[in-house]
């Protein structure tokens, strides 16, 4: 249309424009070419990807902690309390339905609508997002399209849980990095011992070393390059914290002693890993020789694995001569952690560091013959029967069956997942027992005990 063009044109030209718009325009301009002239200039160099902390009492140092400080405030004010998930059970409880077939507590969509209104008047707002249609539908339902109740509410008393531990984490992260230093985990773990029921009898004396003990094991899984510090998110999903939550439970509850003792974060694991370190340090130095180490396990790991566990993982020490090599506390408590949790990728990547003799990536059958050599004079010594050497690095291979036919991986080891049987049977007398009586050990297991 002529008009339209016409119009265009005159717009266009700013024949037609007050003094705002061609100050506007004008403005535009501007900009553009400030920002053409810095594109420019920054052509050649290299952005910038690092910005210095504020300094440690400096006005945006305060700043940042004020701000930290009131968000993370905020966010434990939209948190349901212990008397609000209260209510919100019997809210659940008292507008349900019972199923005629399997007796559990159920609700539909509808009932799920009415509890919502009825929670959102008796506790308030704050309870509103936990019901939503998106929520509804995570939970298996019936024929009928009905969900029980108790996993939704076990689901709500979890997302409170993580995020009342985000909450107090995120308070203990000095520099605010989304990261935990050792210190800073101990502190929350610390904060914990008061509120959980297996550990509120702990001795004094012994607090800091519990703290110690339990922190080592989130920076083992949850901080695998060792670089000091733990990502909150990580530890939040880890199953470290659920392990350590677990120790709510009541001790009413007759919870056995091996119970107890396969449980890292409880006292009589923490009590027990003390006293394994003191009994193996005869010249109470408060480390570890090689020499002291071998008796670990009643002297049942290999050599040749104590060797290969001091060159990969014990730093040389300071003092006392340049090659001279002790497992201090720390070490040790990784040295545990990897041998209770081989079947873990941590853990296996652990132990496949030390047992990859020529530090190559991989394990050839030589290493294999190397590894199990040891093994099978500790086991002939015990006096059980003759075996060939040749037919269990066989067996071995079989088990991963490697990607390559002429060496082993830590992939491969991970992928066939039988990595922690691989690993016992090439290190320790004992795990190669077990896994040559496997049959006679899971009869033992299945036959009914007698009363």
């Amino acid at each position: 249309m002529p008009w339209v063009r016409n119009l265009r044109r005159f717009v266009g030209s700013g024949a037609g424009l007050g003094s705002e718009a061609l100050m506007e325009l004008e403005t535009k301009r501007i900009l553009l070419e400030i920002f053409k002239e810095r594109q420019q200039k920054e052509a050649g160099s290299i952005p910038s990807f690092y910005k210095k902390k504020p300094e440690e009492g400096s006005i945006s140092h305060r700043v940042q902690r004020l701000a930290k400080y009131r968000f993370l405030k905020k966010q434990s004010e939209l948190l349901l309390n212990a008397d609000d998930l209260d209510a919100m059970w019997v809210c659940l409880r008292e507008n349900c339905v019972i199923d005629d077939a399997t007796g559990a507590e159920k609700m539909n969509y509808e009932d799920f609508c009415h509890i919502a209104s009825v929670c959102t008047e008796q506790i308030g707002p704050k309870c509103r997002r936990f019901f939503s249609p998106s929520n509804f539908m995570k939970f298996e339902k019936d024929e009928s399209g009905r969900i029980a109740i108790l996993p939704f509410y076990l689901y709500v008393m979890r997302t409170v849980s993580l995020t009342q531990a985000r909450i107090d984490m995120s308070e203990l992260d000095e520099d605010s990095d989304g990261f935990l230093q050792p210190h800073e985990m101990e502190a929350y773990i610390r904060g914990l011992i008061p509120n959980l029921a297996q550990l509120r009898d702990m001795p004094q004396a012994f607090v800091q070393m519990y703290c110690r003990i339990a922190a080592h094991k989130f920076f083992f899984f949850c901080d695998p390059h060792r670089r000091g510090k733990a990502c909150i998110k990580k530890v939040l999903l880890s199953n470290c914290l659920q392990e350590l939550m677990e120790l709510h439970q009541e001790s009413e509850e007759e919870v056995t002693d091996t119970e107890q003792a396969e449980n890292w974060f409880s006292l009589t694991s923490a009590q027990r890993i003390c006293d394994m370190f003191l009994a193996l340090d005869k010249d109470t130095n408060g480390t570890l020789s090689k020499q002291e180490l071998k008796e670990y396990a009643d002297g049942t790991l290999t050599e040749i694995f104590i060797e290969r566990v001091f060159d990969e993982h014990v730093r040389r020490s300071k003092v006392g001569g340049g090659n001279s090599r002790e497992m201090d506390f720390e070490s040790f408590l990784d040295f545990v952690l990897a041998l209770e949790n081989k079947d873990t990728p941590e853990g296996l990547t652990y132990l496949f560091r030390s047992l990859d003799l020529q530090g190559r990536g991989y394990l050839t059958t030589a290493d294999i013959h190397t590894l199990f050599r040891d093994v099978h004079q500790k086991w002939i010594e015990g006096g059980n029967y003759e075996l060939c050497i040749e037919d269990v690095r066989d067996e071995i291979w079989d088990m991963v069956k490697p990607a390559d036919p002429l060496r082993i991986t830590l992939s491969d080891l991970l992928s066939c997942k039988q990595g922690g049987t691989i690993a016992s049977m090439l290190i320790d007398v004992r795990g190669f027992w077990a896994h040559d009586n496997r049959e006679n050990l899971l009869q033992e297991e299945e036959e009914p005990v007698e009363e």
